[in-house]
Order: C-alpha cells, then sequence, then structure tokens
C-alpha cells in the first residue's frame, strides 16, 4: 500500500521531515520494521502520537505487522487514555526511530495484512458519550487515497506540507500515509505556523479553517504560497472571507474536501477545476450520494456508500446497524445540499445542532455564520439555534467582534440573507471555542462551559 516504500522513487535522503527532523525512506522502513517486530502478533498497539518520526515509523510498522494501530491524541487526559486502551486491547508502546530493523519483509509482506484486515483504529471525539473506535482497513485506505491523488493530480513530483495532529484522518491518513503512497516528499511543520508554512517550499499545503484564517491574516506568509499548486481546506467549513483573502494574496483558490472518520473523504474539490467558497466539490470515483430531504426542502442529511467506509465501530455492532440506513447507506448526521446543475455539495453542519428550524423555515447555520463573517469587524461566528416557544429555535449568533453592536449584526444578515434568517440574538464572546482541528465546539457554548462572554 505504501508506494513510496517499495522503492519505486528510489530513496530520497530528505523523504520525509517532522518537526524538523528528516529521514529517507530506508531510514523509516528500518524503524518500522523494528515496530513491526515489537508488536506482531498482538490484537493492536497504541503509541502517544506526538508530531514526530515515531508517530509515523509506527503507523508504518503496524502495516508491516498487520496489526492495528491506535494513535493516542498527546492531549488526552488520564480518562480518555484509559478507555481508549482498555476498549480497543492496545498495548502502548514505546518507539525509539533510531532502533533499525534489517528485516527483509517489504511494505505488503507480514502474514495475515490482507486488504479487508483492521489497519487503525482511530477514536471518535466522544461528544455522544465515550468514544468509539471507528476501524479502518487497508483497502479503504487506498481506495481513499487513490480517489484523492486523481482528484487533486497528486504525485511524487509533490511536496506535501502541513502541520496537523497525528491522530486524526487528516493528518495521519492523508498527510502521512497518502504522501507514502503517492511518493511526494512529506514536510510536517511541527506547530502549523504562517512562518513554518512559508518557509517550508512545497507545491500542495494542507490546513485547517484555523490555519488558513491565520495565514490569511499574515500577508507575507500568504505571498509566499503562492509558488505552490494546490491549496487545501478540510475539517470544518472555511469562512467565505478566508477563502477570498488567500485566493487574493496567493492567487490560487482553496480547494475544500468533505469527509468523516467513518468514512475517510468523499467528496472534494477538484484541482485544475472550478471552485466556489462554501462548497466541497463533487463525490469521488466510486462513492455515491444521497439527500435525505423532506418533501420541499432543499437541505437534508447527507447519506453516502463506497469503498472508503469504514468496516464498524469496535466492538459495537448496535452502534454499528444504527449508523446506516435500512438500505445500506452511511448516516454522515451532516446537513448538505447538492446543486442540481452541476452536484456540487455544500455542507451545511450537524444535524444535531447546525440545522435550525425556526417559524416553519429549515434554516442552516453555516450560511448564517458565513454572512456574519462578511462583516467587517467580525472575526468569528458560531450559530445555533435555541428552544423558543414561538418559532421553535429562534437564531443566535455567538460572535467575536469590536466596534459593532448586535442590531447592527442583525440588520447586516437580513441585508444579505432572507430577514427569516437573521439572529434574533447576538452574544458577544472573547472566542468560539474550537477542538484540535479547528471544529467549533458550540454545544460549550450553550451550556456556558466555556468561560465568561466578552464584555
Amino acid at each position: 500500500m505504501l508506494t513510496a516504500l517499495d522503492g519505486v522513487y528510489g530513496d530520497r535522503k530528505d523523504a520525509l521531515s517532522v518537526a524538523g527532523r528528516t529521514a529517507s525512506y530506508e531510514e523509516l522502513l528500518g524503524a518500522a520494521r523494528a515496530v513491526a517486530a515489537d508488536v506482531a502478533g498482538a490484537p493492536a498497539f497504541a503509541v502517544t502520537a506526538t508530531a514526530s518520526l515515531e508517530t509515523v515509523a509506527a503507523a508504518v510498522g503496524g502495516l508491516l505487522a498487520g496489526v492495528p494501530f491506535v494513535p493516542l491524541p498527546p492531549d488526552a487526559g488520564p480518562a480518555e487514555r484509559e478507555h481508549i486502551l482498555r476498549d480497543s486491547g492496545a498495548a502502548l508502546i514505546d518507539v525509539d526511530f533510531d532502533r533499525r530493523s534489517s528485516g527483509s519483509a517489504g511494505p505488503g509482506a507480514a502474514p495475515g495484512a490482507a486488504p479487508e484486515d483492521p489497519a487503525l483504529v482511530l477514536y471518535t471525539s466522544g461528544t455522544t458519550g465515550a468514544p468509539k473506535g471507528v476501524v479502518l482497513t487497508g483497502a479503504a485506505i487506498a481506495a481513499d487515497l487513490d480517489a484523492l491523488a486523481e482528484a487533486w493530480q497528486w504525485s511524487a513530483e509533490d511536496t506535501l506540507v502541513h502541520g496537523l495532529p497525528l491522530f486524526h484522518v487528516h493528518g495521519l491518513v492523508l498527510g502521512v500515509l497518502g504522501a507514502l503512497r503517492s511518493g511526494s516528499r512529506l514536510v510536517h511543520t511541527g506547530r502549523p505556523t504562517p512562518q513554518a508554512y512559508a518557509e517550508a517550499g512545497g507545491s500542495l499545503y494542507f490546513g485547517v479553517p484555523t490555519v488558513w484564517s491565520r495565514i490569511a491574516a499574515d500577508a507575507p506568509a500568504a505571498e509566499a504560497l503562492g509558488g505552490a499548486r494546490l491549496l487545501v481546506s478540510g475539517s470544518a467549513a472555511l469562512p467565505a472571507p478566508v477563502f477570498r483573502d488567500l485566493e487574493r494574496l496567493t492567487g490560487l483558490r482553496p480547494v475544500e474536501r468533505y469527509g468523516m472518520t467513518e468514512t475517510l473523504i468523499t467528496v472534494s474539490g477538484r484541482a485544475g477545476g472550478e471552485v466556489r467558497p462554501g462548497t466541497v466539490g463533487t463525490p469521488l470515483p466510486g462513492i455515491r450520494t444521497r439527500i435525505a430531504a423532506e418533501p420541499g426542502a432543499e437541505i437534508g442529511e447527507l447519506q453516502l456508500t463506497g469503498p472508503t467506509l469504514f468496516s464498524g465501530y469496535l466492538g459495537r455492532p448496535e452502534a454499528t446497524a444504527a449508523a446506516y440506513t435500512q438500505d445500506g447507506w452511511f448516516r454522515t448526521g451532516d446537513i448538505a445540499a447538492v446543486d442540481p446543475a452541476d452536484g456540487v455539495h455544500r455542507i451545511v453542519g450537524r444535524a444535531s445542532i447546525d440545522m435550525i428550524k425556526s417559524g416553519g423555515y429549515r434554516i442552516g447555520a453555516g450560511e448564517i455564520e458565513n454572512a456574519l463573517l462578511d462583516h467587517p469587524r467580525v472575526t468569528e461566528a458560531a450559530v445555533v439555534g435555541v428552544p423558543d416557544a414561538d418559532l421553535g429555535q429562534r437564531i443566535v449568533a455567538f460572535v467575536v467582534a469590536e466596534g459593532v453592536t448586535g442590531a447592527e449584526l442583525t440588520e447586516f444578515v437580513a441585508a444579505h440573507l432572507s430577514v427569516h434568517k437573521r439572529p434574533r440574538e447576538v452574544r458577544f464572546v472573547a472566542a468560539v471555542p474550537r477542538n484540535a482541528m479547528g471544529k467549533p465546539q458550540k454545544k460549550l457554548l450553550l451550556t456556558g462551559e466555556f468561560g465568561p462572554q466578552a464584555g
């Protein structure tokens, strides 16, 4: 599965650089073989997934041994770590990258490492209960990476740059295994700072909206990315103002993509294709999508099927079954719309919190958030629906802004969108809480667990 390690692209001395440490394919393979020898025969193994060569060696070593790799978030608390280790049955190991194995087994030669065997177990965020282990097979990962290579024209000629966590799909599967499958050079910046991205000299860059907004706010850093071929944003919606700033400063229109831990990446914009802000493109080869909407509604739950889907939640057959419709389509829980003219998808948000039913209308929070972010005084926005005796739900906007009133923002939205989409209440906060991938944590705003509001 890892084409670069099969020797197809030779042995680049600087094949990968992680947080300032550089290694060749040969050195990576040697360290990975040592990991494979340590974990052979185990049901699963875990590593604290820091941004390091050790984490990369662990991921490759698991593939060599045919043993599922469980990456542990470095910032996980004791309870979360204990739950993941107990639930997965994984032994926590330490990896010494400088340790080398002279074993001759190649990336696909380990007994039992069949394509349909579990390769990774990634744990969900646990927002609706204890984190669940998502089992991903080698076949699903390979299918996804090949589809993305086609969509993004990703090849061994590229240098991929990112600074994303190595315990998520974006950073680990796309950002590490994708580079090893395509043969592209990998530069992981450690921390994803604008300066680090600017100095990396890449042709292909991955980032989440938080990263891109910081780069867009640093004009010299953004302009340094003008020599790149493609900028990719994911894990959350890229605000339209950030999209426009990046285009102005780099000359590139960022490509957005959509996916989940359970599905990998399923919908994406294309390199060289038309890219519109606020959209995530069209389904990748082999993926079929549909919108489960109420009669007359333009938006509804996105459901999909294809070869990139997970094989189930570890040890939770009932949860796995509940994730699918009766006719076998995966329920994403995300609300989306599809342009009937060209099939381009737009993600509105999570059904549980971003679909607002107010005054008989079904309203997507993301549309209102983008309208608010178009106001020059607003730097962050998160929109939710709260119970209302008259409307069913009323639209409440949490914003980070200076020099503007709530009434002015309400009028601004009403002038840009339909009047029924205007916020009925604007609450000013010091910041919008986000997780490690930059996704707003709206439930914290609703419960008041995120500290005081801005004065």
